[in-house]
């Protein structure tokens, strides 16, 4: 059978999170027609481990996650791309609001509502403010789910193949090319780099790079303080 959707994932040395994502998406409901095909890099024997037979494992090579997402999207054979970060969950229903989303031809993809899996009161004082900000503008951050008809994809390019931002990048494009909708459903994410940094310390300088981002201001040069 064809897959109508291909659920894209990047992971890098995420191993254990990615295990408790598959066994999340396992769980979905609408899953036949659906392929998953996790583009990896880093740890390959707890990767595979993680994968088991339950996906298409692909091996691109040490690369950006723009670089490992557009690599899985290339191998998807479904009409509908849904990128989903290796440590995050979607609703159970996520499939079925994805179809029902898009079955208006006005629509060309969008985002899930964001949440952290901990409920710590700094999390979610974080989250309810970057609520406001992804309502506001339609700009999504890729741990809210972002999803995308594969025609639209390829006829943007694609992500840019940038260290930081590529996922506002492309969305700021996406809603130039028709509706980037918001599903009110949560897809729930590890706050577990917030909790390890300092939640506001990390929040600041998200918020400086958005800032910069923005201002047209080039945001590479911090990716390797991102990744400390």
């Amino acid at each position: 059978m064809a897959a109508w959707c291909s659920i894209v994932i990047p992971a890098r040395n995420d191993a254990a999170a990615l295990a408790q994502t598959l066994d999340a998406l396992d769980r979905l409901h609408g899953r036949a027609g659906v392929e998953i095909i996790v583009a990896a890099a880093g740890d390959p024997v707890g990767t595979t481990r993680a994968a088991g037979e339950r996906v298409r494992l692909l091996w691109p090579g040490p690369s950006t996650r723009a670089a490992l997402m557009n690599a899985g999207a290339a191998a998807a054979g479904g009409d509908v791309l849904f990128f989903v970060h290796a440590d995050s969950v979607p609703p159970t229903d996520a499939l079925v609001r994805i179809a029902d989303a898009l079955a208006d031809p006005r629509v060309v993809g969008g985002a899930f509502e964001h949440r952290f899996a901990e409920r710590a009161w700094s999390l979610r004082a974080i989250n309810l403010v970057n609520r406001l900000r992804y309502r506001l503008t339609r700009n999504w951050y890729g741990d809210q789910g972002i999803f995308v008809r594969a025609d639209v994809f390829r006829a943007l390019g694609g992500y840019r193949e940038l260290r930081l931002m590529e996922d506002l990048d492309f969305s700021q494009r996406l809603k130039r090319r028709g509706r980037s909708v918001l599903i009110r459903a949560p897809l729930v994410t590890s706050g577990r780099r917030f909790l390890a940094r300092g939640p506001w310390r990390t929040f600041g300088f998200i918020v400086w790079l958005l800032a910069l981002w923005t201002l047209g201001f080039d945001t590479e040069r911090y990716a390797e303080r991102w990744r400390r």
